[in-house]
Parts: structure tokens; sequence; C-alpha cells
């Protein structure tokens, strides 16, 4: 707050504006409000050829209070400091402290407004097919953030209206029910005033709309030009890495084809052999055996990013064809193509449906007891989302090859955080697996693991699952789902408990999941948020992780969707600091010192870690073009509902609702979705009338068995989980599924 007599409007220094000419001016000004309130103390901030203002500086974060552009702006200079812009329709009325501010601003608002032009005559002039070569990453990101501003106002506006909309239709409705005019005349003052707010508030709904419009036509031309660019080098790059693939593999078969030239004759199929050897030792070295993330030597950084983008490759940067010869072994003289796996599904058709109508009745019940149509499902189960949770089963192969317990701690850490990075706009549910439901994932021959899901219950919904690595490492999971829904948001909590053992050490992992909370179910876009905490203890060697998800908090200053941790040894000293979100990435510190500090709540002190440089450990994908219009889906999601032969009659794939939704067919996805929730709920009263029988009889009750898992008491936890009781790859391998059930 500025004192008295002195300047309302930053000078053009660092800590306040900065210098005409620059890509942004920031101040305060005066801005004219109404009759009541006359001039008002706004905070200005003038960037990209657009002028906003916020009531502080805090606003900026999240709330802007208007926006003008200066492309067709009309800058009018008064007297008394007084300025005014004036554009399609809308004014604002300035005012700073003195002529020499005043001038400032006038003089940066003069050149914003020339950039502005300039840039829009110099994009029209250009062409729509003209590409562009490096489009203005500042000027695209202050318009993505200025369009975010307007939705937020839009959404403010929205919820105004409906506030001052119901206020007056209950005072119309009280001035009908008026019988003595003196009742009329307040009754009637306090109508008029709701009608004059709801009329404020209708105005500022559409110059909203009017602004958001006039910014999204200014960028959407140049953002149009961008796309075409960015997909004609895609095509263009795609072209060249298929024409090197051939390449490579015409130059292979005719080393492999030459005859011998070497004086020692056969000596050089052997040498070249141990040639071929050495080279793909070297790439998997440089694939695999990232180095340790305690290191902070420039040449590790430099390997560490050349593993990254290996990894990148191997994950779905080429089709798996393309480079599966680079692991045969040495002495192989056939070329083995894998089968290249699907990048895309159809469109996910624009089916409009109201939540509201359908979950109005529902408050309070379970998530998973409330019949709805596919339109609010995705095309996967639940048993593909629990798999889909290896999208980064590369965390778990570096852990493996760990010494230190702790470091493989932190990757373990790093990989259950992972796993809610695909949900960040997945707000649609996934399928409720049938009791008996199965599904597998066999990718030994890229990833080398394969992994076993299986429905062992459907009230509550519980599934099992069980991944074997060749990697040196075996997953396993019990996972029942608890969800309520509230009315304004849905409440997710996942039950159980994640084992993790890895052969080589025996060191035995174990952690939970966090709540995923489902908001703006009403009104507004959903959202999702993760939060909670998550324990993961090392059961041989007791060191611990302690994972805090922070909640979203409108107030808090914190990062988005922010989690932190801390890897401590069996003794509870800490070693390690683990920071980052669970959309983007994890990094991880080691602490060098520790010390005692002040000023912790209810009188308690806080622990002031010393840390090396963080190291990054995990790092998202990004998502495959056009993935906006598959639900979100990842790279490795994409395939998991693609048909396969050979699979179970009870996999998940052959679901007849699930196949109808991903071909874009929902009405007859809805008409079979109706048929086997009735087929199942018959089935459930058929086994408890039978249950009713065997208990009049004096009978033991045996209930439902699953076919692939059984319970068993864990050794190190001592607690009772299903686990996997083999013979379902045997059965595979034989294609024998007798012992299956027609569930679909």
């Amino acid at each position: 707050m500025s004192e008295p007599g002195k300047s309302l409007l930053s000078s053009p220094t660092s800590s306040g504006g900065q210098p005409v000419g620059s890509d942004t001016y920031k101040g305060w000004l005066y801005k004219w409000t109404n009759y009541l309130k006359g001039y008002q103390r706004r905070w200005f901030v003038l960037s990209n050829g657009l002028l906003s203002y916020y009531r502080t500086q805090a606003e900026m974060a999240h709330t802007c209070r208007g926006t003008i552009s200066l492309t067709t702006a009309h800058i009018e200079v008064g007297d008394a400091c007084h300025l005014v812009l004036t554009s399609g329709g809308r004014s604002y009325h300035l005012k700073a402290t003195s002529d020499g501010e005043s001038q400032r601003w006038v003089s940066a608002l003069q050149q914003a407004k020339a950039n502005a032009s300039h840039m829009m005559h110099q994009s029209d002039d250009s062409g729509d097919e003209a590409p562009v070569p490096q489009p203005d990453r500042a000027l695209t990101q202050g318009a993505l953030k200025t369009l975010a501003s307007k939705l937020d106002d839009l959404s403010t506006c929205n919820e105004l209206i409906g506030k001052h909309g119901a206020a007056l239709q209950r005072s119309l409705s009280e001035l009908e029910d008026l019988r003595t005019a003196t009742d009329g005349t307040d009754k009637l003052k306090t109508v008029n005033e709701r009608a004059t707010l709801f009329r404020i508030t209708s105005n500022a709904m559409i110059n909203a709309c009017r602004d958001f419009l006039d910014v999204a036509e200014t960028h959407s031309r140049r953002w149009q030009r961008a796309l075409q660019y960015e997909r004609e080098q895609r095509h263009h790059l795609e072209e060249t890495i298929e024409q090197l693939a051939k390449q490579h593999n015409s130059l292979e078969r005719a080393w492999r084809e030459a005859p011998s030239t070497h004086p020692d004759g056969g000596e050089r199929t052997q040498e070249g052999d141990a040639s071929d050897e050495n080279e793909d030792t070297e790439f998997f070295d440089a694939m695999e055996d990232s180095p340790a993330f305690i290191t902070v030597t420039a040449s590790d950084h430099t390997q560490h990013r050349r593993s990254g983008s290996n990894q990148s490759i191997m994950s779905g940067g080429l089709p798996n064809s393309e480079w599966s010869h680079n692991e045969n072994d040495s002495g192989s003289n056939n070329v083995q193509l894998r089968r290249v796996r699907r990048s895309r599904i159809p469109n996910k058709p624009n089916y409009s449906l109201n939540l509201w109508s359908i979950m109005k009745n529902c408050i309070g019940k379970e998530l998973s007891k409330i019949p709805m149509p596919v339109n609010f499902n995705e095309p996967l189960s639940m048993l593909q989302r629990l798999t889909e949770d290896l999208e980064y089963s590369d965390l778990l192969d570096r852990a493996s090859r760990c010494e230190s317990s702790l470091e493989q701690m932190c990757l373990v850490a790093a990989f259950s955080v992972s796993s809610y990075s695909t949900t960040i706009h997945r707000t649609a549910k996934p399928f409720n697996p049938l009791l008996g439901e199965t599904y597998e994932l066999d990718r030994l021959d890229d990833f080398g693991y394969r992994s076993i899901c299986e429905q062992v219950s459907h009230h509550p919904p519980a599934a099992a699952h069980h991944v074997t690595s060749q990697r040196g490492w075996t997953l396993w999971q019990e996972i029942t789902i608890d969800s309520k829904f509230r009315g304004k948001y849905i409440s997710v909590m996942p039950l159980g408990c994640i084992h993790l053992q890895f052969h080589s050490s025996g060191n035995h992992y174990v952690w939970g999941k966090v709540t995923s909370t489902v908001h703006n179910i009403i009104v507004g876009k959903l959202w999702i948020d993760q939060s909670g905490d998550i324990e993961i203890v090392n059961h041989r060697t007791k060191d611990t992780c302690h994972l805090k998800f922070v909640p979203y908090s409108y107030f808090s200053r914190d990062l988005s969707r922010k989690v932190t941790g801390v890897v401590a040894d069996s003794e509870g000293t800490a070693h390690h600091i683990m920071s980052g979100t669970w959309d983007d990435k994890m990094e991880s510190a080691k602490i060098v010192e520790s010390s005692r500090g002040c000023g912790g709540s209810e009188g308690k002190q806080k622990t002031l870690y010393q840390t090396l440089q963080p190291k990054v450990l995990w790092k998202k994908y990004t998502l495959p073009e056009n993935s906006e219009n598959m639900h979100f889906f990842s790279s490795l999601a994409l395939t998991l509902n693609e048909p396969e032969e050979g699979v179970a009659p009870t996999d998940s794939r052959l679901r007849p609702d699930q196949r109808l939704m991903e071909a874009g067919l929902w009405d007859e996805a809805n008409a079979h979705k109706q048929r086997l929730e009735e087929r199942q709920r018959l089935e459930r009263k058929k086994r408890e009338a039978q249950a009713t029988q065997v208990l009049e009889e004096g009978q033991d009750i045996e209930g439902f068995q699953p076919l692939w898992f059984e319970r068993r008491t864990d050794d190190s936890t001592g607690e009772s989980t299903y686990v996997y009781r083999g013979g379902y790859w045997e059965a595979k391998d034989k294609q024998d599924w007798s012992q299956c059930p027609e569930i679909f």
C-alpha cells in the first residue's frame, strides 16, 4: 500500500513497473467504477498487447477483473492526469496522480498498441498457408492465460446470474402475495434493487463473452498456422525415421549375407558377432543403466539425458517393429519384427447429457451402485485402469539394479506417484468389471513383464492383480473401491495394499493409495484432485518413505497437485527429500545436513534440511496427438483395449458394451450394458438363494471363488489378501479355457 502523498503508480524500475518498450509494464492506477464508489485503486498489467487489471497484486495468480485488447483500442489523453481506453464498446476511465506517471503509461500503451497492430498486420499479410517458423511463445502463453482468466470470469458471472436471478424470483413471488400498500412499497424497492443487480451481472456476462471472443479471434489464425506447421514437421520427421529404419535393415541384411573376406575365414563372422554383442550391450547400458541420481557430475547428467531419450523412443516414439532387432541375441541371423500396436482409437462422439439429472437422487450412495449410461464412462474397465499403473514400469527396472535400498526406495516412491499422472484429464468413470472378469497384459517382448487381473468381488468391488517381470521384480495388489457421491463432488477411496518385491535383494515394499476426488458435478468443468498420505515401508530393511499429496486450495500459494516426501532409514534418520507434482515429475535430493529450526505450529520445531541439487527421477510422457478426442488416453492406455487373440473368454477386451462404446456406438453400448447388469443381478440373487438354502440345511457357506487368485496371509505384513495361485499362462498356452464362466 502506498503511503499518503506518495506515487500510486509504480515507477519504471525493477521493483515496480518495467521500462517502456519491454514485454511487460505493471503498476497502480485509479479506475472509475461507478458513481457510488468513484475511482478505485487497481493493479494494472500491460503485456502482449493486452491491458489487464486486478484488485491486488496477489489476484494475478487466480482472478483477472478485466482485460482490454490494445490492437483496436483508442487511447484518449484528458486533463488532470486522466486517460480513456475504448475498444469494442467498452471504456476504461483511468487516472494517475501526476503528469509524469500519466505520460509514462500513455507512452507504454501507445507502444504496445503499435506492436500489437504491427504483429496483426504481419500475420494477415503472411496468408493462411504460410508456416510459422517459430511461434511467439510468450504471446501464446499470454493469450492462453488471458483465455483462462476469461473463462474464470464467465464462470463467476454465471454463478452470480443464478444467485441474483433466484433472489429476484423470490422477491417477485413475495410481491404477488402482498396485501397492504405499505408492504408493497418496501418490497417494490427490494425488487428494483435485485433487478438492478441482475441487470449489472448480465451485462458483465455479456462483456466477458465479448472479451473472450475478441481474444480468441485475434489468436486463432496464428495458432492454426502454427499447428499446421507442426503437423507437417511431424509428418516429415516420421518419413525420415521410416527411411532410416529401412536403410538400417537393408545394411544389416547386406552385412549378414556378404561373403567372408577376412584372412582367417570364419573368424570374421565370430568377430562380427562379438561386435554386435558389444554394440547391443552399449545400447542397453545407455537405455537402462542410468546413473544413480545422487551423482552430480556433468557427464552423468549427459548420460541420464541420453537414457531418457532412449526410453522415450522405447515407450512409443517409434513403431515396435522398427527397433526390435536391437534386442536379438548376438548370434541370431534372423530379424524378428514385433507387433506394431495401435496408436489411436475412434474419436469420442460429442454427446451431451446432464450428469446432475441422473445423480441428483443418488447423494450419499456408493458410486458402484448407481446405474449410469456409458456417456460418463471411458472405454476401459477398472481392471485395465489398474494395469495402467505399469505405464512407468521402467522405474522399477532401474530400482531392481540399485545397490542402495534408500536409492531404491526413492525410485519406488516415484513409481507410486507416477500412477496418478494419467488421471489429470481423465474424469470419466471406468467400467465396473463383472464378477469373474479378467484382464491380461503380456508385454514380455518389449517391457519384460506380464500382468493378470481378476474381479474377485462385486459388492464391494474388489480386484486382484499380479505382475511378474523378467527384469527382477514382482508386484501384486488387492484393491477394493469405496466411493461416495456427496452432491458437489465424488470421492473414490481405494482400500488395500500394493506389494512389490525385488528378486535379487529380497526387499519387500508395501504401500497404499490416496483419495481421488472429482469436483464440479453440479455445475462447471469437471476436474480431479488427489489428496492424502502414502506410507511406503520396506519390510526387510524397515526403511520408510512418507509422501503427502497436498489437496488443492483456492487460497493456497503452493504449487497445484504438489507432492512432498521424506525417505528415512530404520532409525528414522532422513536421507532424501522427494518433491514434485503427481501430474508432471518427481525429484529426489540427497540430504547432507539437517538442523532444528523454529516457528513450528503448537510449539513444535521444524527440521531444516540442506540438500544437494535435486535429480529428476520421473517425468511424465507427452500425450499422443489428438488425445483430447480419445479420452485423453496415454500411449499405453490406447493399446489396453486393443483386440488380441488367445485371451480368456472373460477378458475385458471381449466385453461387448465397452467394445461398442470405443467404436462410438453409444446407444448400442447402453443396451448391452443394461443387459449385462441385469444378468449380473439375477446371478447374485441366485447365489443368495443358494446361500440361504445351505444355511437352512446347517451346512457351511462357500461364496464365490475366483479362478486365478486365492486368499492367503502375507508373511511380512500378516494381512490376508488375494494372491495369484498360478495356472493362467499355462491355460493360455494350451488354449484350455474350460474352467472360465460365461459372463458376457
